[in-house]
């Protein structure tokens, strides 16, 4: 090798992919056996990253969470108009 080949003068240390400016570092300490299940999702599709499956997950779950809290307020509404209306 040259030595043309080998000068780092001009490199940048750091990611190649620079992250989302929408996702967030963060340090959590999860049980073994979740860990090792979504791995083993990601290995059964053939690749991928298991924190996005993680992510996508607690995504669906806030969301459904989000959807829970809509038919509670609707259902109370819906009550509150029938008290009114009598």
């Amino acid at each position: 090798m040259s030595k043309e080949e080998n000068n780092f003068e001009k490199a940048k240390q750091g990611p190649v992919v620079k992250p989302s400016p929408s996702k967030t570092r963060i340090t959590i300490r999860v049980d073994t056996d979740i860990l090792n299940w979504f791995r083993d999702q990601v290995h059964r599709r053939g690749g991928g990253n298991y924190q996005t499956l993680i992510n996508e997950a607690l995504r669906e779950y806030t969301n459904l969470k989000d959807s829970d809290l809509e038919k509670t307020v609707r259902k109370v509404i819906r009550e509150e108009l029938k008290v009114l209306s009598k």
